[in-house]
């Protein structure tokens, strides 16, 4: 049995681990453990003080993530070094504009095995990666079986290493370790707008 709290919100950006300063970048589709995990520390952050659990996921069970579609916005950065210019004695941070690929109402939900656990959850925002794209819980907590759960359009990053699995990055709360997995895709995870 999972305790289910769907979040949903209008904007998600998920910054691929291979993207550093790509000039035009999709959303990842996909939450990494770390993600997972810093976002069951942010709900539980009790979990801060155990420094042994750092590099695994003790209270999230499972997750799916849908959306309607992708949006391309656009971000002004400045690069960290800074630019003399002689003739003019002054120093500038050069600027550029970078594409991001957003994703548009993105819903999360999260399964968890004890419903005191998702009770919580639920009383919470998440954000999936960026600090302004807030998640706001549902009301209600679903009560569902794990074939139920199955039956959820979504992606959904299954942690392991096997014939399917490729490396999606390296965890930041487990010493950099490398994280491998697949993709589980579900009925349809991209809902047309």
């Amino acid at each position: 049995m999972y305790y289910v709290v769907k979040y949903s919100g209008p904007f998600g950006f998920i910054k691929p681990w291979t993207a550093v300063r790509d000039s035009k970048t999709f959303s990842q589709q996909f939450l990494t453990p770390s993600i997972i995990e810093g976002i069951e520390k942010k709900l539980f952050p009790e979990l801060l003080e155990n420094t042994n659990s750092y590099g695994e996921i003790l209270k999230i069970a499972r997750h799916k993530l849908c959306y309607h579609g992708m949006s391309i916005q656009q971000e002004q950065t400045q690069s960290r070094g800074w630019e003399k210019r002689s003739q003019t004695e002054t120093m500038l941070r050069p600027q550029s504009i970078l594409d991001r690929g957003v994703m548009v109402d993105p819903v999360l939900y999260l399964a968890f095995k004890k419903e005191e656990d998702a009770e919580n959850a639920a009383k919470q925002h998440i954000c999936l990666c960026r600090n302004e794209d807030i998640l706001l819980p549902a009301e209600d907590v679903l009560k569902i079986y794990e074939e139920d759960f199955n039956a959820i359009s979504g992606f959904e990053f299954r942690l392991g290493e096997g014939n399917k699995s490729f490396l999606v990055g390296f965890n930041r709360f487990d010493k950099a370790k490398p994280m491998y997995g697949w993709i589980e895709i579900t009925g349809k995870p991209v809902i047309g707008m």
